[in-house]
């Protein structure tokens, strides 16, 4: 069974709930392109800062409107060696096009170089900083939601608001086990009415 949770020890939310999430988007819409974009992919994608420091534009299909982002969490294979495990998340085209825009994707995956090189360079901490400005800025509450986990939270709660199948999610999100997906399944308050909300017709 996960060990992972949806509020801390304290009782408070440790995701962004779609209100929030809007706002952030909003925020980062006023912001540079490389926030802008940077805050967008953890949106759109629940990817972790260490995973998003990572993505080349190699790893984003334009055409098929993915982004496929390496797992950095330890797997081991069938005889117990380390294993690489990518993922390819579904994203809105809209988001695509400014991403190609913002950073030249298109054209940086005809040169090798370019085409493997990081997307942000910045750090694991940069990340962390500019996504607390931006919720800052968008009104997010200084409470332990108010973090890049936040977002990737968010993401899960999102889509099992949004009727996606737990396996699907698992597999997007990165995760070795379902039972570590399930959470977003315990999703309450205003996700939770929204579900509820289906069922009363």
């Amino acid at each position: 069974m996960s060990d992972m949770a949806l509020y801390d020890t304290r009782g408070h939310r440790l995701y962004l709930n779609a209100e929030e999430r809007d706002a952030v988007l909003g925020e980062a819409r006023k912001r540079s392109a490389r926030d802008r974009t940077l805050i967008e992919t953890l949106h759109f994608t629940g990817c972790r800062p260490s995973e998003l420091i990572e993505i080349t534009p190699a790893r984003i299909d334009l055409s098929g409107g993915t982004v496929t982002i390496r797992s950095l969490k330890k797997r081991k294979d069938a005889k117990g060696s380390a294993k690489i495990v990518y993922r390819a998340v579904p994203v809105p085209p809209l988001y695509l096009d400014t991403l190609n825009t913002a950073h030249g994707i298109r054209e940086a995956q005809k040169s090798k170089k370019r085409a493997d090189a990081p997307i942000w360079d910045v750090s694991r901490v940069r990340v962390w900083q500019i996504v607390k400005d931006v919720m800052t800025e968008a009104g997010v509450p200084d409470a332990p939601h108010r973090s890049p986990k936040g977002l990737r939270h968010g993401f899960g709660i999102n889509a099992v608001v949004s009727g996606v199948p737990l396996h699907m999610l698992q597999k997007w999100m990165g995760h070795a086990q379902l039972s570590t997906t399930q959470i977003y399944a315990d999703a309450m308050g205003k996700e939770e009415q929204d579900i509820a909300s289906r069922m009363w017709g």
